[in-house]
């Protein structure tokens, strides 16, 4: 395991850092994905295995991980969901093939983003802002205790202990479609009864959409609104997104896909 980056502030005193974990078997590549996160102000510590990976989150508690796919020991797959008991970072998994994103779209990896090789650090870099333009922690309550919120990929947040859906406060915004109901200002949701455990993208996808159920939004716009970014590249960070968020719905289709265009609500 190596570790590397500082930073300083103007006087020369070291500043609050963010911290990133590559967990990369090629020497190469992991040596590429470190400069690179160096030069975007991280402390960067390297592993070489996903068991490493694993240990190492217990103590670092990173704000990025990237990690390879095709790891030996257990996979990357594996090894992000060990990840997720641990970690709210932000994940980005690093895989041989593009045809294997396609297949990693249909499994609930517990990753936020995905990355083909061969890779430019100029298309990683932007993968990281990406990513960073959303809090990777929500803010806890006034006056709670104990952990703070997660951010989006794979966090979920404690069920609640009554079944019944609250009621918003008046000056709350709070839209309704069919079985869901989105109190947006109290920054929850439900189907019917039960309260959703949505990630705080998945929530402001959800949101986007049932503020105009008919509308069909791209996925460029989707980026716009929800990512704040207009990197065509990321589109299938939408998609990454909304099926998770589809599982999360349940059974019924609730969101309809417009093939060839992108997502509107469905029609009731």
């Amino acid at each position: 395991m190596s570790v590397t980056g500082s930073m300083t502030n103007g006087s020369g005193t070291t500043t609050e850092e963010r911290r990133a974990l590559v967990v990369e078997d090629d020497e190469d590549i992991r040596a590429l994905i470190e400069l690179s996160l160096q030069s975007q102000g991280f402390a960067v510590t390297t592993v070489d295995n996903g068991l490493a990976g694993v240990e190492t989150i217990r103590t670092l508690d990173p704000d990025l991980v990237t990690l390879d796919l095709g790891l030996p020991g257990i996979d990357g797959i594996e090894t992000c969901r060990r990840m997720r008991e641990l970690t709210d970072a932000y994940v980005i998994m690093i895989t041989a093939r593009d045809e294997e994103i396609d297949k990693l779209l249909g499994l609930e990896t517990g990753a936020d983003d995905f990355l083909a090789k061969p890779f430019s650090v100029r298309e990683l870099k932007a993968r990281v802002n990406v990513l960073f333009r959303r809090p990777r922690r929500l803010p806890a309550a006034d006056g709670a205790g104990g952990p703070p919120a997660t951010h989006d990929a794979g966090a979920t947040t404690p069920a609640p202990t009554a079944p019944t859906a609250p009621t918003a406060p008046a000056s709350h915004e709070v839209l309704d479609h069919g079985p869901l109901r989105v109190d947006v200002d109290g920054r929850r949701a439900f189907r019917d009864d039960t309260e959703l455990t949505l990630t705080r993208t998945e929530f402001d996808l959800l949101t986007e959409l049932m503020r105009s159920p008919a509308r069909v939004w791209s996925r460029e716009s989707l980026l716009r609104s929800v990512w704040g970014t207009e990197w065509a590249t990321d589109t299938h960070l939408v998609e990454v997104h909304m099926g998770n968020l589809r599982r999360k719905l349940g059974a019924g289709r609730l969101i309809h896909t417009v093939r060839g265009v992108g997502y509107r609500m469905e029609a009731l």
